[in-house]
């Protein structure tokens, strides 16, 4: 049962005090025993009943909570780079749907992929998470789009939780597009996804979650309700990609069905504020799509001021932000968006586990909750979000044990 010592500044994260409190203790101490904090506090303050635990040493660094990735694709066939050029040269997200590309080229793809090749693929993408701090990874579907791909990808996903040491949640996104053989055949896909992909994925447990895709090129408001009271009713948590191209009403639906997120929002109208503020739902900003697409960035400060809790994760995937690097993700959450770097720590911890249902147990350093923190080399989260670099993370444990260790810490 260890104790690190010497934190140069620890970041709690706490619920207490909004977006940008993250309840800093300078000169800090940290207990745990197996994979439950014990103790947190400043050093000179540690009761003796700790004394005599191993001690690691965090060299004066910068502690804070484990990162949360709470929205990505993780498993996913091939990439899109010539997307990529496209889109610099003028080619829209909606004109490369329509000419077959986007999410419908990259379900081709996936479908030709083996379980084993997903799963060997999106294991080494979470390899390299590991370092940069992430301790937990929503990992959604929807490269599938029909019963069996969808399933696949899911069972990737719980293959991917039983290897460890990253939490995955798993999310249903069987609702991300009609694919190309349902294209004249809207409501027989809608009847798919709700009478058998649902059913399916609550009885074999494959998910935390149902997601659905709201928007012009995808699902309509009606559609996307159909889809996530349906999955609510077998137990599954609501989230929507909601606002992301246009201001469709994804965030007032995000309301209605008491969602845990509503994810993008690039578009969201003031009603949309005005609802999700009156709600529990998590608004989950995602810059790095934002970057790619060359979009007009979430209003980050309006949401914030409206008192909207708000998350940042990555949106990994191999389109709209084919990198998995959240802490680049907080920086251009910073840059973009206007927040503060503490207001982006808070959203990538404490805010990103609510939005994932699970703030009892992650997203903060306190007495009874998961001991998954990250060790950086910075004297602040100003320095560490100011001073950019490929990678500030020396250490990373999760549940208690040390997954990443890249200067000796233990």
């Amino acid at each position: 049962m260890p104790v690190l010592l010497n934190i140069g500044t620890l970041a709690t994260c706490r619920a207490p005090g909004g977006q940008g409190e993250i309840h800093s203790i300078p000169g800090a101490a940290l207990a745990w025993g197996a994979d439950t904090v014990r103790w947190v506090g400043p050093e000179n303050e540690l009761p003796s009943e700790f004394h005599s635990w191993e001690t690691w040493d965090a060299g004066g660094r910068l502690v804070v909570p484990g990162l949360i990735d709470c929205h990505t694709h993780l498993a996913f066939g091939g990439w899109r780079a010539d997307e990529f050029e496209q889109r610099i040269l003028g080619q829209s997200y909606l004109d490369l749907a329509g000419a077959g590309g986007g999410i419908a080229s990259t379900v081709e793809k996936t479908r030709r992929q083996s379980e084993d090749d997903l799963f060997n693929r999106a294991a080494g993408f979470l390899d390299r998470m590991t370092p940069l701090g992430v301790t937990t990874v929503e990992c959604k579907s929807g490269y599938g789009l029909s019963l069996e791909s969808e399933l696949k990808l899911l069972r990737v996903y719980r293959r991917l939780a039983d290897r460890g040491p990253t939490r995955i949640v798993s999310t249903f996104l069987g609702a991300h597009m009609v694919p190309a053989e349902y294209r004249e055949r809207r409501a027989a896909y809608l009847d798919l996804v709700i009478g058998e992909m649902l059913p399916a994925v609550a009885r074999d447990k494959l998910a935390r979650c149902c997601d659905v895709f709201v928007e012009e090129s995808a699902f309509s408001i009606e559609e996307g309700r159909r889809v996530l009271l349906a999955g609510k009713a077998l137990g599954l948590a609501p989230k929507i990609h909601a606002d992301q191209l246009t201001a469709g009403g994804g965030a007032e639906l995000a309301a209605e069905v008491g969602a845990l997120s509503a994810d993008h929002l690039e578009c969201i109208s003031e009603v949309g504020i005005r609802a999700l503020a009156a709600s529990s739902t998590v608004a989950v900003s995602l810059p790095l799509a934002t970057l790619y697409l060359h979009h007009q960035p979430l209003p980050a400060r309006r949401l914030i001021e409206a008192g909207i809790p708000l998350a940042v994760a990555t949106d990994f995937n191999p389109g709209s932000a084919p990198s998995f690097h959240l802490p680049l993700a907080m920086m251009l959450a910073c840059t973009l968006q206007r927040m503060t770097p503490a207001e982006a720590l808070k959203g990538a911890t404490r805010y990103a586990g609510r939005a994932l249902g699970l703030e009892d147990r992650i997203g903060s350093i306190e007495p009874g909750k998961s001991a998954d923190f990250a060790v950086l080399d910075a004297d602040s989260v100003n320095q560490w979000l100011y001073h950019f670099s490929p990678n500030a993370c020396v250490a990373t444990v999760a549940r208690g044990a040390a997954i990443w260790n890249s200067a000796g810490i233990c």
